[in-house]
Formats: structure tokens, sequence, C-alpha cells
């Protein structure tokens, strides 16, 4: 007995339903609460991606429930309790007012149904959670963004395999692109660079300005990983675009964990060496982050303020993240419109009346 059309089977889903385009934003993720017992589960999965952390997994295992899980926990969550809104995470509240405004931008200037959707790498929502919805939601062609300006595989590289993980699931897989990193597109720096002189021009400028990205160990660029020259060359355009020197605008890294050899300067030792040079109002920025998180707002703007003052500096500055400003909307949704040419929910010409008619 031959199928009908608007056969539903027994997922629900109907052969006959107009299609959709999606756009899947992916950021890192966060714990639900501010406390050790929702933090562990979470850096339970983060630390225990094999992208995250390159050790053989029998002695990681062993390390990582054995010390880490044991002692991480309630530290991570006092540093959580310290930037906690009432909102939530400020990372989960960034990143679902990003996805908003850029669904609200991509309608605006296109025509065709496009779903824009968040998901966390780690924690809630997940990847697969949020592909499957889309897809019941009728989307058959699907783009996903990572919120990483740079590539990295400890980051874009593992929300792929995430992505991977979850398209193995699907019977029907969606027309799938990526966009693999945006750490040199025009606009992205455009807007960092206006960010910054909007703050200079409310606040005044520091004396110096340091760019301050997330590190990772030496090793995993040694094997290949681009992320440092991703770093290096969204400083030396920021720089440029700036009018800024080497000794005005700096690059360094933070967030290190463990003992082995990481990218570096590192950030907290930068700060000091340049108070006890005689700095004293350093402006700091951290153009490796999509929206503010625990490591802008804790890290930087709490830690590495009491480590410039206490080695003799005034004040140190954080320039806050993109966010979900119009000018981070709008280069990401022109990011979108050019990794999507030729699907024709993002085309100017797109017709919704014969898209709807009915097959056969």
């Amino acid at each position: 007995m031959p199928f009908s059309n608007d056969y539903t089977g027994l997922a629900g889903y109907s052969h006959d339903r107009p299609v959709k385009a999606g756009v899947l934003l992916v950021n890192l993720g966060t714990p639900e609460a501010p406390t050790a017992k929702a933090v562990r589960p979470y850096l339970a999965e983060f630390l225990g991606d094999p992208r995250v952390i390159e050790y053989p997994r029998w002695l990681w295992w062993l390390i990582l429930h054995g010390v880490i899980l044991r002692i991480r926990p309630a530290r991570s969550a006092h540093a959580y309790a310290r930037i906690w809104t009432a909102q939530g995470s400020p990372l989960r509240v960034g990143s679902e007012a990003v996805a908003l405004r850029l669904q609200e931008k991509l309608t605006a200037m296109r025509p065709g149904p496009v779903s824009v959707a968040l998901a966390m790498r780690y924690g809630q929502p997940s990847v697969a959670a949020q592909i499957e919805r889309l897809q019941r939601d009728g989307v058959r062609r699907l783009l996903v963004l990572p919120m990483y300006p740079q590539y990295s595989a400890t980051s874009t590289g593992s929300v792929l395999d995430a992505v991977a993980d979850s398209i193995k699931q699907l019977r029907w897989p969606p027309e799938l692109r990526i966009v693999n990193d945006y750490h040199d597109d025009p606009m992205h720096i455009e807007a960092l660079a206006r960010s910054i002189e909007q703050w200079w021009a409310t606040n005044g400028r520091g004396e110096k300005l340091l760019l301050s990205f997330h590190g990772i160990p030496e090793r995993y660029v040694d094997a290949g990983d681009p992320y440092y020259r991703q770093c290096q060359a969204t400083t030396r355009l920021l720089r440029e675009r700036l009018g800024l020197d080497d000794s005005q605008l700096l690059m360094s890294f933070q967030s290190r964990v463990g003992r082995e050899r990481w990218l570096h300067p590192y950030t907290d030792a930068t700060v000091r060496e340049l108070a006890a040079a005689g700095v004293r109002r350093l402006d700091v920025a951290c153009p490796g982050f999509a929206v503010d998180c625990l490591e802008t707002l804790e890290e930087i703007a709490m830690q590495n303020r009491d480590f410039f003052v206490e080695a003799g500096g005034s004040e140190l500055r954080y320039i806050p993240c993109l966010n979900d400003g119009a000018a981070q909307i709008d280069a990401m949704a022109q990011l979108v419109l050019r990794h999507t040419q030729g699907w024709e929910e993002f085309s100017p010409d797109y017709d919704a009346q014969a898209a709807h008619a009915p097959a056969g």
C-alpha cells in the first residue's frame, strides 16, 4: 500500500511539511545553579571530554574522579556565586539574548522560514536535544555556528563531535553546514574595535590595552591546533584597526590549569608585571568570548583586578564582551548569510507561496 503525502509515521514527522532552515548557536555551557552539587556533573561532563583533556582515558579518569571532582566543584561554585544574577548564569542569559536577537534580525532580513536555536556543549539544552527539536519543527537545512571566534579542537572541535554524534542518531539528518571560525571576519573585527572605542569614549582610555584569550596547553598547538595563530591574527587586526602598536596593545592567555606549559604569556603574570613596571590604569578585553561568563566577569574583572592592584596598579578596567549588542548581531547575521548561500530560505527571492504548495 503506497504512503500518502501526509503520512506522519510513528515519530509524527510529516514529509509534506514546508521545509525550514535552522541556525544552531552553540556555547560552552553552565551549571544549573552556583552550588557544588550542580557544578559537579557539569564539570564531570566538561573535563571528561577527551577533546578538552588529552590524557590517556584511564589515567585521566582516576585523576578527575579521584581528585578534581572532590575539590573543584566547591571552588567553582564559589566563583559562580560571585557573578550569578537573578536571571541565572550570565553565560546562559547572554547566549539566549544573542539567539533571540539573531532570530529577530534574520526574520527582518529574509522572508523565508528560519529558526534560530541555542544549545550548550555541556549542560542544558544539549546539542542533541536542540537538533532533534529543530528537526521536529521542520528544519531540513541546518547551519551550526559555535560561539567561538577562534577555532580550537577543545571548543569548536568538541562542538563538531557533539553534532556528529547527534546526527548519527537521526533517520533523516538535515543538510548540514558549519562555521569553523570567524576570528578574522571584517565585521566581527569592526564590532570589537567599535565596542572598545565606545567604552573608551565613556570611561577614558587606560595606559595599555590587554587582550586576554582562553589558554590551551602548548602541546595542542604543537599537534596542529590553529588556535594560537588565530588569536594572533585577531590581535593583529584589532591593533591595526585601533591604530595601536605592540607596546600599547598586548596579548595574553588565561584560565590555565595543571602543571604543564600552556600558551603564554599568562594573563595573571602579565597584569602583575605591568603593575610592577608602573602601569596604573590597565584596560582588558576578551575577544575570544562572545558573551560574558565566569572567565570574564570573575576571573578577569575580579581575580585579575585584585592581582593588578596588589602588584601596585590602580585600576584594571574590564571592557565587556559584545554580548547581544547590535554590532555583534549584525556581524553574526552576515556570517550566517554568507555560509547559507544557495539555501532558498535565505534568498531575498524566496517564494513562500510556492514553498507551501502541496507536494505531488
